[in-house]
Formats: structure tokens, C-alpha cells, sequence
């Protein structure tokens, strides 16, 4: 179970799929055994890097009973909430908890909290009926500016006082509004935890005073970023900050523009660590070319990355 303040290294796995673009099923169950021996402090799926969006409500399920039924406990299993409506939300909520899922990463309800400001009221509803539905952990989601709403401190201070809701997953890739977050979240009469989304510099938004990450990058390179924080909450700055030089010019390559592309990107790191058979996604996402594929290899093995 996930508790209030949330910390730690969640990571955000991504989905490994045949080259028709079905999920991989056998190559899920072996994928997310990996995982749990990387001793994070949570998995999620049904998340952006898994193409949540691309799949059906079945898979997405199918997706939960399948990762439950390898993990076995190990290690707190989380789903993203994706929906159009707070009625819908809530519904997928009570859906997934009596499923056994340990908490939700609650993404915005698309187009509704697009375009700014949205009212703090609305989120507050919307996260609220969720938590009613489920009684778990939730995770709010703040995304890139203009992406969706942006958590204002008088909004993250509303939100904040549902219970269930345990952290923010700050990914705005701004670092002003990181430090507000941080600032805001540590002076709440109940503090959350804010874990930093913004794969292109992880350690440096710890070292602002995150508490941790849920982060797709950790899909790939789990146990190094596990240390990396472990480093950085418990002081060893040299070791974590000797992680990330190894480890950021792959998640600066792979979350560079157009970030969709971080995806296929990414899988295809996957494909070269011997983790996925192959780096297939779902159209409309398209592949890596050529030239990317050998750049990343490259910077792979230029980091001591690969044998």
C-alpha cells in the first residue's frame, strides 16, 4: 500500500507488443517479474508510455489481472485512471480497486482540462469522486503547461485535502513549477509526496526536493534509478549524481522533441537491453527510423550501457 506522503521510485513500464501490434503477453508476464527484482516502490500501468489511449477497455483490464497475477504482492501495483467523465472515473475506480490494484495515477479528464485556467473546483470534483468510488491512494498528474490543468498552490492545496490523494506526479518539465510544487506540497497541514515526471532531468528535480519519481524512463533502467534516489534522499550525492551521468544522455535522447516519440524510442531500448523481443507500438505511433535507432545504441554503449 502506497501512504501519504508518497516516496520512492515508481516506475511507469511500457508495453511490449508483436509486430502486429497485439500486446505480448508472454513477454508482459517476463517483463514485469524483471521489474519487481528491481525492488521499486511501485509499478504502474494503463500509463502514457503503456499506450494506454491505444488500447480497449478489455486490454486495459487484461493488462491489471495480468501484471497482478506475476507480481503476487511484491511489489504495490498501480493503474492509470484514463476517462472522459467523472462518472466514467469513478466507475473504472471502483472497477480496478475491486480488482486488487494498490492506487491510481488519475490523468485529466481530456478535452474537459484542456486550455487554461480550469476551475480548481472541477478538479477537486473529479478527484474526489474517484476517491469515494475506490478509497485508494491517488496520484495527481500535473502535465507540461497548456497540456492540462495547471495545479496552482490554491488548486494543489483543494485537491490535497481529499485523504486518498498521497502525491503529485510533477511532470510539467518546468523547473519553476517543480520548485512551487515542492514548496507548496512541503507546507500542507498533511504533506504529499511529489514525484518528478520530467524524464529529461530526474536527478536534478530530486535534488530540488522530490521525494521520489513515477517516471517511464524507470522502465528501462529500474534498479540504477532506484539507487539514484536512494542516493540523493539519503545523502550519497556523488553515487547518484555518477548514475545519472551514465543515465541522462539516454533519457535526454529518447524525450527530446516530439516527445510522443519517447515511446518507440524507448522500446527500443528495451529491445537492446534483451527486455522486449522487439520494439513494435501501436499506429498511429509510428516506429524508430534508421538513424535514431543507431544513435541510441550508440549512446548505450558510449555509457558503459550495454555489453
Amino acid at each position: 500500500m502506497l501512504n501519504r506522503p508518497c516516496h520512492g521510485l515508481i516506475a511507469a513500464p511500457f508495453l511490449p507488443m508483436q509486430a502486429d501490434a497485439s500486446i505480448d503477453w508472454p513477454a508482459l508476464e517476463r517483463y514485469m517479474d524483471w521489474l519487481a527484482g528491481q525492488k521499486p516502490a511501485g509499478i504502474a500501468m494503463n500509463m502514457d508510455a503503456s499506450e494506454v489511449i491505444a488500447l480497449t477497455e478489455e486490454e486495459q483490464e487484461q493488462v491489471i489481472r495480468t501484471c497482478l497475477g506475476v507480481l503476487k504482492g511484491r511489489v504495490p501495483f498501480l493503474s492509470g485512471i484514463v476517462a472522459g467523465s467523472t462518472r466514467a472515473a469513478a466507475a473504472k475506480a471502483e472497477r480496478y480497486a475491486r480488482m486488487g490494484v494498490d492506487g491510481f495515477p488519475v490523468f485529466p479528464p481530456f478535452p474537459t482540462f484542456s486550455g487554461a485556467p480550469v476551475p480548481g473546483e472541477m478538479i477537486y470534483r473529479y478527484h474526489k469522486a474517484i476517491a469515494d468510488a475506490a478509497r485508494l491512494p491517488i496520484i495527481c498528474f500535473q502535465f507540461p503547461k497548456g497540456w492540462g490543468p495547471d495545479y496552482t498552490p490554491e488548486i494543489l492545496r483543494r485537491v490535497t485535502e481529499i485523504p486518498e490523494v498521497a502525491a503529485i506526479k510533477e511532470a510539467s518539465f518546468d523547473v519553476a513549477q517543480t520548485l512551487s510544487t515542492i514548496e507548496v506540497a512541503a507546507g500542507l497541514p498533511r504533506p504529499i509526496g511529489v514525484l518528478t515526471g520530467s524524464d529529461t532531468f530526474i536527478f536534478e528535480a530530486m535534488m530540488m526536493g522530490c521525494n521520489g519519481a513515477l517516471i517511464g524512463f524507470a522502465g528501462g533502467f529500474t534498479a540504477e534509478l532506484v539507487a539514484m534516489n536512494e542516493g540523493v534522499q539519503g545523502g550519497d550525492i556523488a553515487n547518484a549524481r555518477a548514475i545519472w551521468q551514465k543515465l541522462g544522455p539516454i533519457a535526454r535522447f529518447c524525450w527530446r522533441p516530439p516527445i510522443r516519440d519517447f515511446r518507440p524510442r524507448m522500446k527500443e531500448v528495451l529491445r537492446l537491453q534483451g527486455l522486449f523481443p522487439q520494439a513494435a507500438v501501436r499506429e498511429p505511433q509510428l516506429g524508430v527510423d534508421e538513424a535514431e535507432r543507431a544513435e541510441i545504441r550508440r549512446l548505450m554503449l558510449a555509457n558503459g550501457l550495454l555489453p
